[in-house]
């Protein structure tokens, strides 16, 4: 992996509790709030400077405002959420450039691994557990924030532990 793994490890503790959130409340109200965008842009804006080199740390702030830009574009087509595209460019400052390829092999596994799991707790028992849930009656739209949250939790995990 291209991440060093002393920045994914000064990233993790923060980033964490955030992706897991994100993926509660998507569950939870099908919604990525803008205060979580919010906070999880604050946590690279201030962390960013104590686990980059500031020219990286700009490079990694440019990927945002790219990120961003297809969001919106994406968003206005109709291809996915705001939320998702918020989430995509907050999170984009956390990933190495030169990791886009094994991001997207973990991507396609949180992927998969939250519409198996989605499915099967919302046609099983499990949903009892949270009965009040949005997403399980929604029939056209999934909580992407499951898989986006979790792409971004298990790229840091495994840069902290694979990273240059």
């Amino acid at each position: 992996m291209q991440i060093s793994a002393a920045s994914a490890m000064w990233f993790l503790p923060f980033v964490a509790p955030i992706c897991f959130f994100v993926i509660f409340n998507d569950l939870r109200e099908m919604r990525i709030t803008n205060k979580t965008i919010l906070l999880l842009t604050g946590v690279f804006v201030v962390v960013g400077l104590f686990a980059l080199p500031f020219e990286e740390y700009l490079w990694r702030l440019a990927q945002f405002t790219i990120v961003l830009l297809i969001g919106i574009v994406l968003h206005g087509a109709g291809a996915m959420g705001g939320g998702g595209a918020k989430f995509l460019a907050a999170a984009a400052p956390f990933i190495a450039l030169g990791d886009q390829l094994t991001l997207g092999k973990i991507f396609c596994a949180c992927l998969l691994a939250a519409v198996v799991t989605q499915r099967i707790a919302k046609h099983t028992g499990l949903r009892r557990l949270a009965p009040d849930w949005v997403n399980w009656d929604q029939t056209r739209l999934f909580p992407m924030g499951m898989a986006l949250g979790g792409t971004l939790a298990m790229y840091l995990g495994l840069g902290a532990f694979f990273g240059s």
